[in-house]
C-alpha cells in the first residue's frame, strides 16, 4: 500500500498550473491527495487559493433509491446542451474494507465518459455523517480553479440529520419520491429546512400528485420567506420534466444574486470551513497529547493516590498550550 510517506513528491506549482488550465488529469491527481488528506495536498490547494470562485455548486439529496444520480446524469446533458462544461462529485458510502466509496455512481453517468467538457468522481463518506465527505469542500475548490463554470455534489442518500450538502452549495436540490412519507415525516428529516428546489422523481408512478400536495401542505405550514421551493415533477429515466428542474435552479441562482445572499452563503461556507479545520487541529494535537512517554508519565504520577480524570485532563491541556496550570 501507498502511504503518504512512500508517494512521490509532487511539484505543487506545476500540478496546480495544471489544474487551472483545465486539465482533467491534473484535477483528477489533485483530488486524489485532497481524498487521501496527504500532506501534500495542502501546498496544492494553497497554490490554488487566488483562482476560482466562479463556479455554481449544486446539490442534490435526497434518500437511498431517489434518483439521484439518473437525474444528475440527466442534468449533464441539459448543460452540456448549453455549451458549459460540468464537474460531478458523486459521494458514496465508504467501503468497511478499503474506506473506498463503493457504489461507483459514474457507471450510471458512463454516456458522458468520452465528452471532455465533463468530469465525474466518486468520493468516499469514510464515516463522515452529513451526506458528505470531509475532503468536499476542498474537492469543490480544485474543481472550481480549473475553471468549470457548474458543479453538481450529489450525495450519499441521507438521514433525518445528515444534511450538511445545504452549507456545502449554492443551491440544494432535494429528491424524493412518490410514496416518501407524509409530511410530517418531511419535516421531521429537515428536507424542507434545507431545500432549495423540491424534486419528486419517478412521477410516472402511482402517488406522485399526492407527494406533491404534502410538500405544497408542509411549505404552506412552514415560514414564509423571499424564496419559496418550487416542486418540480422528473422522470430522469426518460428525461421528462429535467428542463423545468434546470429552469428552477437557474431561477434560484438569480434570486441568490439580486438579494445579496448569494454572497452571503459563501462567506458562511468559508467560515465553517475554517471552523472544521480548526477543529480537526485540535483534535489531530489532543490525540498526539494523549500518547507517548509524557502522557504516561503524567497520568500514573497524577493517579498514584486518587484517581481524578478532571485534574490529569487539565494539567495535560495546560501543558499542550503552554499556559500555567495546576488542574484546579
Amino acid at each position: 500500500m501507498t502511504t503518504s510517506a512512500t508517494r512521490p513528491r509532487v511539484d505543487a506549482a506545476v500540478l496546480a498550473d495544471g489544474v487551472k488550465r483545465g486539465e482533467w488529469a491534473s484535477v483528477a491527481r489533485m483530488l486524489s491527495l485532497v481524498e487521501s488528506g496527504d500532506d501534500q495536498a495542502r501546498s496544492v490547494v494553497s497554490a490554488l487559493a487566488a483562482t476560482g470562485g466562479t463556479a455554481y455548486t449544486i446539490g442534490i439529496t435526497g434518500a437511498p433509491g431517489a434518483g439521484k444520480s439518473s437525474l444528475t446524469d440527466r442534468l449533464i446533458g441539459v448543460v452540456r446542451s448549453r455549451g458549459d462544461a460540468v464537474a460531478v462529485l458523486a459521494v458514496d458510502p465508504s467501503s468497511p474494507r478499503t474506506g473506498g466509496a463503493i457504489l461507483g455512481d459514474r457507471v450510471r453517468m458512463s454516456s458522458h465518459a468520452m465528452d471532455p467538457g465533463v468530469f465525474i468522481r466518486s468520493m468516499a463518506t469514510r464515516g463522515r455523517l452529513g451526506g458528505l465527505s470531509a475532503a468536499t469542500p476542498q474537492a469543490i475548490r480544485v474543481l472550481d480553479a480549473s475553471g468549470v463554470p457548474w458543479i453538481v455534489v450529489e450525495t450519499v442518500g441521507v438521514g433525518q440529520v445528515e444534511l450538511d450538502v445545504a452549507g456545502a452549495t449554492d443551491t440544494t436540490v432535494v429528491v424524493v419520491n412518490p410514496g416518501w412519507g407524509d409530511g410530517v415525516q418531511a419535516n421531521k428529516a429537515g428536507l424542507l429546512e434545507v431545500a432549495d428546489v423540491f424534486v419528486v422523481n419517478k412521477a410516472d408512478r402511482a402517488g406522485s400528485d399526492m407527494a406533491v400536495r404534502d410538500l405544497v401542505t408542509m411549505l404552506e405550514l412552514g415560514s414564509p420567506g423571499a424564496w419559496t421551493p418550487p416542486i418540480v415533477e422528473t422522470v430522469a429515466t426518460s428525461g421528462d420534466g429535467v428542463d423545468r428542474l434546470w429552469d428552477a435552479i437557474v431561477a434560484h441562482r438569480a434570486h441568490l444574486v439580486e438579494t445579496g445572499l448569494l454572497e452571503a452563503r459563501r462567506r458562511e461556507r468559508r467560515r465553517e470551513e475554517v471552523r472544521e479545520l480548526v477543529t480537526a487541529r485540535f483534535l489531530r494535537a489532543a490525540d498526539e497529547c494523549c500518547q507517548g512517554p509524557r502522557f504516561e508519565a503524567i497520568v500514573d504520577e497524577e493517579t498514584r493516590d486518587a484517581f481524578d480524570p478532571q485534574r490529569v485532563a487539565e494539567l495535560l491541556v495546560a501543558e499542550a498550550l503552554g499556559v500555567p496550570g495546576d488542574g484546579r
